[in-house]
């Protein structure tokens, strides 16, 4: 985004960029970004990218920097914890960083528009609650879709109540015709378990597919809200 985000949606797609870089550090690419915190480099940022991508670096050497900066030297705290708690550690960060730099911002909206500027991104699960499952177990928001009501002569279709430890979650970079084919679990709040599903179709534009039950039955899935709320886990080809 090359101008200076100065209105609520301006800013709130800055906001949904850079989160979904962060998303994908603390997710699929979380090995990748493990080994690029390195403590023995100097202090290390988490960053998410206008672009949607992320990157670890250096902080700015201006004072004061032109943005709010991230959580400094993430890198050191690395080997010292657990590698699921180090990961928390760093999304609670970078969940402040996003909103400190969406408000940075805002400073001129009036408050109207700041109100509008937060439901934006409150509709959004937390990094912290992706990255420690907590929001997979259904948040306010966690009922709004409501799985298919299954024929009664048909088998049910095949769930349990965690994902496969070599599944990964759905990111927005996923949504690709490669998608097409691939098996997948679908997790549903109002049962709570994950279900065993095949991508029949998909729509890039539209952010939408076609996915089949074990049982047969096919849904239209909007894959925006499967992956704000980290609903969908591909499972390793």
């Amino acid at each position: 985004m090359g101008d200076t985000p100065r209105t609520v949606e301006s800013i709130y797609e800055d906001f949904e960029l850079r989160r979904n870089g962060l998303l994908q550090a603390l997710t699929h690419d979380v090995d990748d970004f493990y080994k690029q915190a390195d403590p023995e480099r100097e202090n290390l940022c988490l960053y998410g990218e206008t672009d949607g991508s992320w990157s670890v670096d250096l902080p700015a050497e201006e004072v004061p920097p032109e943005l709010p900066e991230p959580c400094l030297g993430i890198n050191f705290a690395r080997d010292g914890m657990q590698k699921r708690d180090w990961l928390a550690l760093v999304a609670v960060h970078s969940d402040s960083w996003l909103c400190a730099v969406a408000f940075y911002y805002g400073a001129k909206l009036d408050p109207p528009s700041r109100l509008r500027l937060f439901r934006s991104i409150n509709q959004h699960p937390t990094l912290y609650e992706i990255v420690t499952g907590k929001h997979r177990a259904g948040g306010k928001d966690g009922n709004k879709r409501k799985r298919v009501e299954m024929d009664p002569g048909v088998a049910p279709a095949k769930a349990a109540d965690a994902p496969l430890p070599t599944g990964r979650l759905l990111i927005f970079n996923d949504i690709t015709p490669a998608l097409k084919g691939r098996q997948a679990e679908l997790f549903w709040p109002d049962d709570k378990m994950w279900y065993l599903v095949e991508i029949h179709s998909v729509n890039p534009k539209a952010r939408t597919a076609k996915i089949q039950y074990t049982s047969g039955e096919i849904e239209e899935l909007d894959l925006e809200e499967i992956i704000r709320e980290g609903h969908m886990s591909l499972i390793t080809q």
